[in-house]
């Protein structure tokens, strides 16, 4: 399953935006020389991924359910070439 960061070009475009943030968070963040920007687009692409996994699995929760029951009734389709 592609990432967020796996879709994206290796030079994306930049575009500014605004956000909300809490104060206290911030002055703390500046204070210890994080970037805001970079820290903030990571956060977003981790989002991303999080919630491109929940849709990927709920889209395919029942082929996945039903591919496990069919291994749990019938076993491996080829475990007998299985040496280990």
């Amino acid at each position: 399953m592609p990432t967020a960061a796996s879709t994206r070009p290796a030079v994306a475009q930049r575009k500014a935006t605004n956000v909300t943030l809490d104060a206290i968070l911030l002055a703390e963040a500046k204070a210890l020389r994080i970037n805001v920007s970079q820290a903030a687009e990571a956060g977003v692409a981790q989002a991303v991924a999080t919630k491109r996994q929940e849709l990927w699995l709920a889209a395919n929760r029942e082929a996945l359910e039903s591919s496990n029951a069919y291994v749990e009734q019938n076993g491996l389709p080829l475990a007998h070439h299985r040496h280990f």
